[in-house]
């Protein structure tokens, strides 16, 4: 009896044991295993817990899956399946079905919450995993690469981003990881609070508040720490990955005794949570609050900076004014500052030390150019306000530019990086001299080909170019209107003295359009090379360029899509002339929308050779040192690595169709739902099949909409990323003229950029960063 009875407790024991060890051990299920509420899984080390929590503070003790740290205090959950949907009472119970999906059931059986698909197959090896990094994940058994598993909770962060843990995007998915905050401190249902990489322009991480408004903005990686946040710390790295598959920040903690997180609370800062192995007791690292940290504070084109007794204090950069100057005097800085002067190409550029960098939404960048590159690039742009090292490392490298305005600037006392602003030569101190060893002499009648008309002859019919007939001003120089004896209008464009471009440009020109002649080509007539003048004479194109009409609100309403659909097909049999039709190849290399002249009849012509190049015999594409051009219509290729062929032309095109059907800028249009710019925007609503919705408003009561959807269509098969996925032009008029089905296009180039931009450009190895490097976990929000 004694022996039987010890028995049946040995008996008592092992069942005891073994379900202790379920409920408080155990850091995996199987396939067709479950926990309920009750009882957890328990990392292999012990640190992590997952199971079933009520909010320690409300009072209705609603049930959530969830995981937390153990044994810590305060209760520290950093993450919630069920944070939208809580069950009413304690009888949840935690699954994995036999396809590996894990299931939270209700008491009536009911999927209250479930992972994302894993496999499409039963498959009974598989297992879910509690990992000591507090990641939950659904793997193969044997499988130890964390990278290769079919599921994991890191993927759907909650509010806490955790060492490991990558704050970012899978491009080749669409997956974007950020964290959010709870709705409240007793309700996990996400909040309004954001923490987010931010794909407009360069990438930059960005604390919202709400989908669009910016609280703080931690900006890009330059290569040391994100630029919001500089500093050193050596018990922390953190990473920033950018390539054409990811766009990821991380953070690991080097010393496994310490613990730190990242928490984003429903109301007010963020927190920096901080416990060690030795002492549970969680506590809120200390950091350095300033009013310089809330976003653009000292509103546009301003520099913020910390006094010694921690008060703000904004000042314009030079060569800006406040905007309203009595506000200003009165501490109230939020509407920033205006430029004193307009853009010119006599500028130069003022350097600003240890800052961090203004807002990158609104910016272009290449990896592959150095600083000198950079200013050149940015002084030939009639928007560029600012440039920088994308790469601080080193002596630097990389560029980014900036456009309009400059948002968020803050001066440091150490650290930080250099910034070089736009500004008139009057505001360096110096006046700006301009030497060329080409400007002193004069190309012979015979390289020009072309007649020439008198200097008397011009000054007389632009009236001593008179204010009054001055059409516009590009690169190159001034554009006027003349008038012959005859009665013949005549626009002349002048060299500038300060011009960016020079006589190798005008030489160039000349040499390839004097042998050109084509309906949609707009006709070179003459030049002028006396008195120290370089003049070129066009036929007059009285009603301007194709921008002043699409991007104009009023002005585009001259334009129907009868109208639209011939400028589309019109730029198209032009560019069939130069690529392949004319005596001589040529690829234009600055197709835009200002570059198409529109006659009387509001017929396209191509116009502005200086940059084009002529190919010869069987050559098809070629590279260059000196990237020059227009941002927004540069193929990817072309922009990070000088590579440009005729596929780089039909690149522009199809960003000058998808312009004109949709009458937006492809540099100023950002979607407002997902921060891309025109080809992104263009390409999701393809994806979604509404392709119509990109069409101008003006237009949709009175379009061909197969038209329009074919124009579509054309012009995302033009964008895409890889040049030999791009059609050739003579297949673009087929296309346009033709019924049958066309291909289906990929991905467009810079299709993750903001408008700006900027544009994120996933095609190129260009952009490929990745460093290493230790500094502190604070960099990432608001404090």
């Amino acid at each position: 009896m004694l022996h039987n009875m010890k028995m049946l407790l040995f008996i008592w024991f092992l069942i005891f044991s073994y379900t202790a060890r379920i409920s408080t051990s155990l850091d995996t299920l199987a396939v067709g295993e479950s926990i309920k509420d009750g009882e957890t899984l328990v990392s292999s080390n012990g640190i992590i817990e997952v199971g079933f929590f009520s909010s320690q503070n409300s009072t209705q003790r609603l049930r959530y899956l969830g995981i937390w740290y153990r044994n810590v205090s305060p209760l520290t959950v950093v993450w919630v399946a069920n944070n939208e949907k809580p069950l009413q009472d304690k009888s949840g119970v935690l699954r994995l079905n036999e396809k590996g999906i894990l299931l939270l059931l209700n008491d009536v059986n009911s999927t209250i919450w479930s992972s994302k698909i894993s496999s499409l197959e039963e498959n009974s090896t598989q297992i879910a995993q509690l990992l000591d990094s507090g990641n939950f994940v659904v793997k193969n058994r044997r499988e130890t690469d964390q990278d290769r598993c079919l599921w994991q909770s890191f993927d759907y962060p909650g509010d806490t981003l955790m060492s490991g843990m990558k704050l970012g995007w899978d491009l080749e998915t669409g997956l974007e990881r950020y964290i959010s905050s709870w709705k409240s401190v007793d309700n996990p249902a996400k909040g309004e609070i954001t923490t987010r990489v931010d794909l407009r322009g360069y990438p930059q991480v960005i604390m919202f508040n709400g989908s669009s408004h910016i609280i703080f903005r931690s900006g890009p990686w330059n290569g040391q720490s994100l630029a919001g946040s500089p500093g050193s710390n050596s018990a922390l790295s953190q990473i920033f990955v950018f390539n054409e598959k990811e766009v990821y920040y991380e953070y690991q903690i080097l010393d496994s005794s310490i613990f730190s997180v990242l928490k984003l609370m429903p109301y007010g800062p963020a927190q920096n949570l901080f416990w060690t192995s030795q002492s549970r007791n969680r506590q809120v690292l200390p950091t350095s609050a300033d009013e310089c940290q809330i976003y653009a504070f000292c509103g546009a084109n301003s520099v913020c900076s910390i006094d010694g007794n921690n008060h703000p204090n904004c000042e314009c950069m030079k060569g800006y004014v406040p905007k309203f100057s009595e506000e200003w005097n009165l501490a109230f800085w939020s509407n920033g500052c205006i430029r004193t002067k307009e853009l010119s190409y006599t500028d130069g550029f003022l350097k600003y030390t240890l800052v961090k960098v203004p807002d990158t939404s609104s910016s272009w960048f290449s990896k592959k150019l150095n600083l000198e590159e950079c200013q050149n690039i940015c002084l030939r742009n009639g928007s560029c306000v600012a440039y920088a090292n994308i790469d601080i490392r080193n002596g630097g490298s990389g560029c980014l530019i900036w456009f309009n305005n400059l948002m968020d600037v803050r001066k440091f006392s150490k650290w930080g990086q250099d910034l070089y602003v736009r500004v008139s030569p009057s505001e360096l101190g110096v006046a700006r001299k301009f030497c060329c060893s080409i400007c002193n002499t004069k190309p012979r009648k015979e390289d020009l080909d072309l007649t020439t008309i008198d200097l008397s002859v011009l000054v007389k019919a632009t009236d001593n170019f008179s204010s009054s007939n001055k059409l516009g001003e590009g690169g190159f120089g001034p554009v006027y209107k003349g008038t012959m004896v005859d009665g013949q209008e005549i626009a002349v464009k002048r060299l500038s003295k300060k011009s960016g471009q020079g006589l190798q440009e005008f030489k160039n020109e000349v040499a390839l359009i004097a042998k050109l002649q084509h309906r949609n080509l707009v006709k070179l007539l003459g030049c002028c090379t006396q008195g120290g003048e370089t003049m070129l004479i066009y036929e007059y194109m009285p009603n301007k360029s194709l921008d002043y009409f699409i991007f104009d609100e009023i002005e585009r309403m001259s334009l129907d899509w009868t109208k639209r659909f011939n400028i589309i097909s019109g730029i198209a049999w032009g560019l069939l002339y130069l690529h392949r039709d004319s005596r001589l190849r040529i690829v234009h290399r600055d197709l835009k929308a200002s570059n198409i002249l529109l006659d009387a009849n509001l017929d396209p012509k191509i116009s502005d050779f200086g940059l084009a190049r002529t190919f010869f015999g069987d050559q098809v594409e070629a590279n260059t040192n000196r990237v020059a051009g227009t941002y927004g219509y540069m193929p990817p290729e072309y922009a990070d690595r000088g590579h440009f062929s005729m596929k780089s032309d039909v690149f522009s095109y199809g960003v000058i169709v998808l312009e004109i059907v949709s009458g937006k800028k492809n540099t100023k249009f950002s979607d407002p739902e997902y921060y891309h710019n025109l080809l992104g925007y263009a390409w999701r609503l393809w994806s979604e099949e509404r392709a119509l919705e990109l069409l101008d408003e003006s237009l949709r009561q009175q379009c061909t909409p197969s038209e329009v959807i074919r124009c579509v269509q054309v012009g995302l098969l033009c964008v895409q990323q890889r040049p030999e996925d791009r059609p050739d032009i003579s297949s673009v008029v087929l296309m346009l003229n033709g019924e049958k089905l066309l291909p289906k296009p990929n991905v467009p180039g810079f299709y993750i950029e903001n408008n700006v931009k900027p544009e994120l450009d996933s095609s190129s190895t260009d952009h490929n960063l990745f460093s290493t490097n230790g500094i502190s976990i604070t960099v990432l929000v608001a404090r």
